[in-house]
């Protein structure tokens, strides 16, 4: 990834890509909390909802710092992507600069971080449910590859949570 890079929306707003730093951390969390909670619940098993306390955000957020690309709008953070390898693991855009175009740069990054790493196709898993995310990903020219289950994380092993999973060619 390299410096930051500045992109151009409307002619109106201006959105900055750099690599996250541990300061980051926590409006990281506080993004990934309610983006979370907004395409997660009633759409992934209760099991894993019950572990992804606003807390347990806080403390992946600052472990994650070397995954993530933080996008800013002024100086404020607005969104951020994690990738790992192939997979873009996470993208979020905090509610005041949805549909302002963030996600979209975000993940352009994300797509330029998995082809610089070697890797001609990037993947990702949207919870089964999340209509809204899914949209948003067959608009940016990912393709459904179809049903799977998602080993999600947690302490002591992974829940499987009902998702798709979304490829796209880089």
């Amino acid at each position: 990834m390299g410096e930051a890079a500045g992109f151009i929306y409307a002619g109106r707003m201006t959105v900055i890509v750099r690599p996250a730093v541990a300061g980051d951390s926590e409006v990281v969390a506080a993004i990934w909390y309610d983006g979370w909670r907004d395409g997660h619940l009633g759409h992934v098993p209760d099991e894993l909802v019950a572990v992804r306390t606003e807390e347990s955000f806080g403390t992946r957020a600052v472990q994650r710092v070397a995954d993530t690309t933080v996008a800013l709008v002024g100086d404020a953070v607005a969104g951020f992507v994690m990738v790992v390898g192939d997979e873009v693991e996470q993208v979020y855009v905090s509610r005041d600069h949805r549909g302002s175009g963030v996600a979209g740069t975000l993940l352009t990054e994300a797509e330029q971080q998995v082809k610089a790493g070697g890797h001609r196709e990037a993947w990702l898993a949207v919870a089964t449910g999340n209509a809204r995310a899914r949209r948003f990903y067959e608009r940016s020219g990912w393709t459904d590859g179809g049903p799977f289950d998602y080993p999600a994380t947690v302490e002591g092993g992974s829940v499987p949570v009902p998702c798709h999973r979304y490829v796209k060619s880089v």
